[in-house]
């Protein structure tokens, strides 16, 4: 009994706090009594869990299996080159299993990259055992999303609205949905541990939900739920040292789904938002160089010219520290602020520019193809000879996964047996010189080998680092 009366009086102050500091979410409250500790789920599950799908994949994969005995010279040297089975790779199938969420009555379903990668199959199970061959309309694996399509006849299928994972706070109790181990729907619940998990790293825009709902092998692509039944995120990993839930998860925020969503169902692409800044995060000794109180946000170091951030008046120096009330406290929070942000609309930054506090407008634009690629292949007696480069823009950029401020002339492909392969030339290498000369596009580059040079001393940048290859004829 006494237990209870602690409770209630804890919880009573608790909500007098929360009202006080957070009026828009008033109506979250904390159990008062013994009765409200014994309330259930199930009404919340029976409206959702029809909507919580399961996929199972199918791919050929070619197996060889030789042993070492076959490639060992001794027996080559009497038996000759065609010694050892001549009969080609062995087909296996491969079977894999996840989760996945119907998001519109027509049969459109959020699922991760990783559960359909390179499927030959797909099939959906609905709740009721009813199974779907599906197709993909789409797959995105720098966010680690997919999303699906299945056929039911007109007949509509039940759905999860989205709803805004902005609104989720630290301790918030949801529901995770899925398929783990293959064993069948499973509901497990928990609270919101951690938003805005941006060291993860599954994911190129990283920035999670963290909780605490237990997440286990074939739960990724199933649902996060709140407890208004709205659908808040898609279960996507867990840390474990083992294999199973240690209490763990992440979840994409459905502000990113909606997105890819978008993208892949209108555009058959996803288009990047794009501001045109880099920049780093600010620690506590940038902060107290700059006068700053506390260390939060990111200090732009870089501006691309003519881009929306530079045209806005943004300029190097800037720490940017919030996006539409959203605070910003290190480069992959702006990274996904900015992806989130519809390409045509405007959003406003709030900076710190020499000790002050401004507010700019900024328009949120897709990355230009500016310059022109202008591919090309190179050949004739050159060491680049076999190696396709193109003009950096910042649409290549991305599409290429580069920094989206990098410029200049960059290799896109190499023939494996090509010169320039044996001269440790790599994909993604930014030529900046050729014997001195500045290398500034794909002509100049092409200019450069016209000359009848004995030595050449090419400068790339790799990574960020710069090298030399020094080639003789």
């Amino acid at each position: 009994m006494l237990y209870f009366i602690a409770r209630k009086f804890f919880a009573v102050h608790l909500i007098i706090f929360v009202v006080s500091v957070h009026p828009a979410h008033a109506d979250k409250k904390v159990p008062l009594s013994s009765e409200h500790l014994n309330l259930s789920f199930a009404p919340l599950v029976k409206r959702v869990a029809p909507a919580v799908v399961n996929i199972f994949t199918r791919k050929t994969v070619a197996r060889r299996k030789i042993s070492p005995l076959f490639n060992d010279p001794f027996f080559k040297r009497f038996f000759g080159p065609q010694f050892g089975p001549q009969e080609g790779p062995k087909k296996k199938i491969q079977n894999s299993l996840g989760s996945g969420v119907i998001v519109n009555s027509n049969g459109t379903i959020v699922t991760n990259h990783h559960v359909i990668a390179g499927a030959d199959e797909i099939t959906v199970v609905l709740s009721d055992r009813r199974e779907f061959d599906a197709k993909i309309i789409g797959s995105d694996k720098r966010t680690d999303l997919a999303i699906l399509k299945i056929d039911s006849d007109l007949e509509r299928l039940p759905f999860i609205d989205f709803k805004d994972s902005d609104d989720l706070e630290v301790g918030d109790i949801v529901l995770a949905i899925g398929n783990p181990f293959g064993v069948g729907q499973t509901v497990t619940s928990g609270i919101v541990s951690a938003l805005a998990r941006t060291k993860v790293g599954i994911s190129d825009l990283s920035f999670f939900i963290q909780t605490d709902a237990a997440i286990n092998p074939g739960n990724s692509g199933g649902a996060l739920v709140s407890m208004d039944g709205g659908l808040v995120g898609i279960n996507s990993a867990i840390y474990s040292k083992g294999g199973g839930s240690v209490g763990i998860g992440f979840a994409i925020p459905t502000n990113m789904v909606q997105v890819v969503l978008s993208g892949l169902t209108k555009k058959g692409k996803v288009i990047r938002p794009w501001i045109g800044v880099a920049g780093q995060r600010v620690d506590s000794n940038i902060a107290g160089s700059l006068g700053m109180q506390r260390p939060v946000g990111v200090l732009i170091n870089e501006v691309f010219p003519n881009g929306p951030a530079d045209r806005a008046g943004i300029v190097v120096g800037d720490v940017i520290i919030g996006i539409n009330k959203r605070q910003i406290n290190d480069s992959a929070t702006l990274r996904f602020r900015i992806a989130t942000q519809p390409v045509g609309s405007r959003s406003k930054l709030k900076l710190i520019r020499k000790g002050s506090m401004i507010e700019l407008t900024v328009n949120i634009e897709a990355p230009p193809n500016n310059p022109e690629p202008d591919l090309t292949f190179l050949s004739g007696d050159s060491p680049l000879q076999g190696a396709s480069v193109a003009n950096l823009s910042p649409a290549l950029a991305d599409e290429i996964r580069m920094n989206l401020l990098s410029r200049g002339v960059v290799i896109i492909d190499i023939n494996g047996s090509s010169p320039a392969f044996r001269f440790g030339i790599q994909v993604g290498d930014i030529i900046l010189k050729v014997n001195g000369m500045d290398i500034k596009n794909v002509e100049q580059l092409k200019g450069s080998f016209l000359s009848n040079f004995d030595k050449w001393n090419i400068i790339i940048r790799r990574q960020g680092k710069v090298f030399s290859v020094m080639v003789s004829r």
